[in-house]
């Protein structure tokens, strides 16, 4: 999302910033690029006499290049920045990036390390809001934005723009005072569903094999198994003759108390997890529910895949493998569900698979309610920090600044489910009619975006690779540009909503009547929109001793579930699902739910603040 945390999550989120004075780059989306990053053959290093002046009227001197280390917990790739990103930051703000990834290198062990050296590098970027950022902030590793007027001066985008945005860092993490961070995915526009084109979740088939076998009517996730048996004895193999799956998972994602792919059906209830605790909240709703009890769509999804590993339908590969993996899969037509649309649909759907009628769309269950995350003024739970021993402060400030202007933003809009809008001038530009407009290459990169070579002038390398790797989202998307009185993403420009449809959207758009999957589950009222509220007070944060505990207790949850489902048996499962019960138990489950319940009762008052 991304998405790691994006899926956030987010995923989580891919960005992508460009635009160099008048035509460079982007940010993305949870659909998080590879650590494995091929060599750029990036263009220019120094500005051109065009592109040269001062990016803003702060005066900073950008003829020394200022090279920044940039400490991410959500990014999937570590190394220099590369590609169209890093031409168009190298023209604008004379910066360079070089990235290191926990999520690649020992995760909360890298971000310790990384904190107990006492540098955590010029700009930080966290996944959430608990723990470790404020961990941070105590120990003196974070730059406190207000100080020397930083913010005021440098910031002033962010100050007048998402005046919330400020409010809610001074109060939840500066005493009333400092700011040590700006949260992800920010608005101006305080209601309603903020994702893009498609939502956040699925879940996608792959369409023309499920069309093939019926289209059958499904009720639940449990009903999309026969079916997709059904479809993988249709095309047991892909074109290279490599065997097919409907679920391929990965475990280099899992953390947060879980196994990251046993979340998903929940969220498609209208339920989404309250980050490091024991719950699961209603969208729309004071209500909530233990994940592992037996109503939740955690223990569900985990019997789900025992069952499909059960009939054949579980990739053998999912315990040893990486979302890289996966994803090279996907491109492969070797899966045929994907529970997000950034996933199978963005490495399968390619423009000569469209045409043909094949490639991956939402299939939605009947008793699905899609979560939607609404728009927030206070900004997410992600975090963009300046680090206390940052070189040219000034300068970074500036461009962070920028990331959350209309012109970062055109750039950076792809995060969540959406590809971002790349380089203005290539892949996309203003049209006579002053619309937002994507070109033709724009549709070809868009559509395969590691095998589309981007010209030397706009930086080199392929489009994917190119894209912002830090792996976090200023502003939401979804949000309206006020230069062009559209969002920013691409994908809900009137231009593109009136783009000839392939084989393969047509069909899928027949089928439902609508032109998008949002679009399906606003019509059909099948969204659960969660308001994005603040309490205005400093969030509660668990003790050192149940936050050891909780780690513990994740931990077996964690080994747990990935047993349960490779069990050879019904009873076996049972077996290890009681151990497992039974040993959180004892690891002080009780404590941690009483506490999750609080946090949820937090999380319903901060609601009531934007109702």
């Amino acid at each position: 999302m991304r998405l790691k945390k994006a899926l956030i999550v987010m995923l989580s989120i891919m960005i992508v910033v460009v635009m160099a004075a008048c035509s460079k780059s982007n940010d993305k989306s949870n659909s998080s690029p590879s650590s494995s990053a091929p060599a750029s053959s990036s263009s220019s290093t120094e500005p051109s006499a065009s592109e040269s002046a001062s990016p803003s009227d702060t005066g900073l001197d950008h003829s020394k290049t200022l090279k920044l280390t940039v400490f991410s917990t959500t990014a999937n790739y570590a190394g220099p920045q590369i590609g169209w990103f890093a031409k168009a930051i190298k023209d604008k703000f004379n910066i360079e990036l070089d990235i290191v990834a926990s999520n690649l290198t020992g995760g909360d062990t890298k971000i310790a390390a990384m904190m107990a050296s006492g540098d955590m590098g010029d700009i930080v970027i966290w996944g959430d809001d608990k723990n470790n950022y404020p961990n941070a902030i105590k120990g003196g590793l974070l730059l406190d934005l207000t100080k020397d007027g930083l913010l005021d001066t440098y910031g002033k985008d962010i100050v007048g723009k998402y005046p919330k945005a400020i409010e809610k860092a001074k109060i939840a993490f500066g005493s009333g005072n400092a700011v040590y961070g700006i949260g992800n995915n920010v608005a101006s526009n305080p209601s309603g569903p903020s994702e893009g084109k498609d939502m956040t979740w699925g879940p996608d088939l792959r369409w023309d094999l499920y069309q093939q076998v019926g289209a059958p009517e499904i009720n639940t996730p449990s009903d999309y198994l026969p079916v997709l048996k059904k479809m993988q004895e249709l095309e047991p193999k892909n074109a290279n003759g490599k065997k097919t799956y409907a679920f391929s998972l990965w475990s280099d994602w899992d953390g947060n108390y879980k196994m990251t792919l046993a979340k998903q059906f929940a969220n498609m209830y209208g339920y989404d997890e309250i980050v490091d605790t024991a719950l699961y909240t209603k969208a729309d709703e004071e209500k909530y529910y233990d994940f592992l009890s037996d109503e939740s769509w955690y223990m569900k999804s985990l019997k789900l895949y025992f069952d499909a590993n059960q009939m054949g339908l579980l990739d053998p590969d999912s315990l040893t493998q990486k979302f890289d993996d996966v994803v090279a899969k996907y491109k492969d037509g070797r899966l045929l569900f994907s529970w997000f649309p950034w996933l199978g649909a963005a490495n399968y759907n390619t423009e000569e698979n469209k045409a043909a009628g094949k490639g991956f769309q939402t299939v939605p269950f009947n008793e699905e309610v899609m979560y939607s995350t609404g728009f927030n003024v206070y900004g997410g739970n992600g975090i963009i920090s300046i680090g206390a021993k940052a070189k040219d402060p000034k300068r970074v400030m500036e461009f962070i600044n920028w990331m959350y202007t209309p012109e970062g933003a055109m750039l950076s809009a792809g995060s969540g489910t959406a590809v971002p809008n790349g380089p203005k001038g290539l892949t996309w530009d203003i049209g006579a009619d002053g619309k937002p407009m994507i070109t033709d290459f724009g549709i070809k990169a868009f559509a395969d975006q590691q095998n589309t070579k981007i010209p030397e002038e706009f930086g080199g390398g392929d489009f994917y690779y190119g894209q912002n790797q830090m792996n976090f989202s200023f502003v939401v998307p979804a949000e309206v540009n006020p230069e062009t009185n559209e969002p920013y993403d691409h994908n809900l420009w009137e231009t593109s909503l009136k783009l000839n449809p392939s084989k393969l959207e047509s069909s899928w758009r027949e089928k439902y009547g609508v032109l998008t999957a949002k679009e399906y589950f606003v019509k059909n009222n099948k969204i659960a929109v969660a308001p994005q509220g603040f309490t205005g007070k400093e969030p509660l944060v668990m003790d050192k001793t149940l936050e050891q505990k909780n780690k513990l207790i994740g931990t077996v949850i964690q080994q747990y579930s990935w047993k349960m489902v490779y069990a050879k048996n019904e009873d076996q499962y049972n077996k290890i699902k009681q151990e497992m019960l039974d040993k959180v138990k004892g690891l002080g489950y009780d404590e941690v739910i009483a506490f999750s319940i609080k946090k949820a009762e937090e999380l319903y008052e901060a609601r009531k603040s934007v109702k």
